[in-house]
């Protein structure tokens, strides 16, 4: 199976971690901004990351890319099955593609990817903004984060992975969620981002970005 992103990408992240803890490896092959590679265009015509292909399968959006890896390999799955709980979880996986990833992406962009490798300086207004609009996306998960240590169920599912990602690019640029304003939401994260799963990525990507 070959991922076609960047790992910096919060939906690419998200499919990388997500094999990761079903225990399956992916060949993942970088593709940067405006890449032409024909392999990538056939698999993601609208040159949105990832792209993903298996064999003659070929699919693109991270959200369509990890059901069918549940889908096929059904050891440890982890989108449910119950109608409540698979509700749950794809509710959390649009709330992070969306909401959180906006404003997060509005910071990454403006103060890491504009600068470094598109050469020209980010808008700090954007910036700011996506910052001042973590605050409402942060008040939510501290209320509804519980002592079980997952957002759906008492394991691990898609809604964790999902909406740890984009944390992931907020504090590659600068923002992480005050911990004495937000203690169950830090706690949270630092046991998501500790997973192998996450840390192994974010050790290369601040690398990468040249943030130690």
């Amino acid at each position: 199976m070959k991922l076609y992103g960047a790992p910096v990408s919060p939906f690419v992240r998200k499919v990388l971690a997500f094999a990761a803890e079903k225990g399956l490896a992916l060949e993942l092959v970088p593709i940067g901004l405006g890449d032409q590679n024909p392999e990538f265009l056939a698999c993601s015509p609208f040159r949105k990351m990832p792209g993903f292909t298996d064999g003659d399968f070929a699919i693109s959006d991270s959200t369509a890319i990890v059901t069918y890896i549940d889908a096929k390999y059904t050891d440890s799955p982890l989108i449910p099955s119950d109608a409540e709980s698979r509700a749950r979880v794809v509710w959390f996986d649009e709330f992070a593609d969306t909401i959180l990833t906006a404003a997060s992406g509005a910071m990454f962009f403006n103060r890491i990817v504009s600068p470094k490798f598109v050469g020209k300086p980010g808008d700090d207004a954007a910036a700011a903004k996506g910052e001042t609009d973590m605050g409402p996306i942060c008040a939510y998960l501290e209320e509804i984060i519980d002592d079980g240590g997952f957002l759906v169920g008492d394991s691990l599912t898609l809604a964790d992975i999902s909406v740890a990602s984009p944390f992931v690019n907020a504090a590659h640029a600068g923002y992480v969620p005050d911990a004495a304003t937000y203690p169950k939401l830090t706690a949270y994260l630092a046991s998501m981002h500790s997973r192998p799963s996450f840390a192994d990525w974010i050790r290369r990507e601040r690398k990468i970005l040249g943030l130690g």
